[in-house]
């Protein structure tokens, strides 16, 4: 396990530090509260932050154990791995992607390409762009839809599902960067769109899981029919692709100006979770509100040992978000 030097580290960097002693072990990240699964999503967020905290070794660690374990002939990765005596590909218990995780990976490769100055690093990173555009994007219903996996989201009555923060922004915007591929500017504005009309209940949130089809947008069918622990990313992504339209932002900030912010919304129901959100949904709101409302900005929440791998992921993500003002 790596860890950044404790020589003038920035509060970034310390926390990465926390995440890697928390979550990290020979480059593969650990869900500590699911089992303690890996997923694609997770080694993309790892692989994001050590390039963010210029943790070289880290980067090459967590690249190491991915693309050995996780990365398919196709080069899209299998999501879910379950510990197991062999340590290997055999411990993988669903080969089937999931697109966030393949855009994160794939986000961080073109970042460390840029950083770093290897090549080899944009040119896996566009393998897995190619990948995703002949398997994951679909042009129907008037969009450029992110599938959510190369199968199991397609309904036999012509409906879609989908998973809006799936919609990773500023990877997208670094997609097109990189490649010039007209693509991902559709992508890019599909998803801002159906961020505008994917709106349920009481504060016109976003779902974690939508049903789209011809007659357009509904919960009745989908996974969760709830605003919780998916689409509480989108603000923090929004904020890392300098997207600052209150039209887009604004039903977060009516949800969190409550005295208790609960985690989950059941939009089809109107009710709410007994429990508050997590310090990650909690860095995510503290993050967006001041670089939204341009105040001075208090103190985000920290990762510690009781810190799971979720909430932390989500605090540094938001961490980012700061460094880029």
């Amino acid at each position: 396990m790596t860890q950044c030097s404790d020589v003038k580290q920035s509060p970034f960097q310390k926390s990465w530090s926390l995440y890697q002693e928390l979550f990290i072990d020979n480059g593969r990240i650990i869900d500590t509260v699911n089992k303690n699964i890996s997923h694609s999503e997770g080694q993309g967020y790892g692989l994001l932050f050590a390039v963010s905290a210029d943790d070289r070794e880290a980067f090459k660690a967590i690249w190491s154990w991915t693309q050995h374990t996780l990365q398919r002939s196709d080069h899209l990765f299998s999501w879910k791995y379950e510990p197991c005596t062999s340590t290997d590909q055999t411990c993988i218990t669903d080969k089937n992607n999931a697109t966030d995780g393949d855009i994160l990976i794939a986000w961080a490769l073109l970042i460390a390409a840029e950083h770093w100055g290897v090549k080899e690093y944009k040119t896996q990173a566009i393998s897995i762009l190619d990948a995703i555009k002949s398997k994951l994007i679909r042009q129907q219903f008037g969009y450029h839809l992110l599938m959510p996996a190369n199968y199991g989201f397609d309904s036999i009555n012509g409906q879609i599902q989908i998973n809006l923060s799936y919609w990773v922004f500023p990877a997208i915007n670094t997609f097109f960067d990189a490649t010039n591929d007209q693509i991902w500017n559709d992508v890019y504005n599909s998803g801002i769109r159906l961020l505008k009309e994917a709106r349920f209940g009481q504060w016109q949130l976003p779902p974690d899981w939508l049903m789209i089809s011809e007659e357009g947008m509904r919960l009745e069918g989908a996974l969760s029919q709830d605003y919780g622990y998916n689409a509480c990313r989108l603000p923090i992504y929004l904020m890392l692709a300098d997207v600052q339209d209150k039209t887009l932002i604004s039903p977060f900030l009516d949800f969190w100006n409550q005295s208790t912010v609960p985690a989950v919304v059941h939009l089809d129901k109107g009710t709410v979770a007994e429990y508050r959100y997590s310090s990650g949904m909690e860095a995510i709101a503290v993050a967006t509100k001041h670089i939204i409302d341009n105040k001075v900005l208090p103190t985000l929440p920290a990762i510690t040992a009781q810190t799971d791998y979720y909430s932390a992921s989500l605090i540094l993500l938001s961490q980012l978000s700061l460094l880029k003002e």
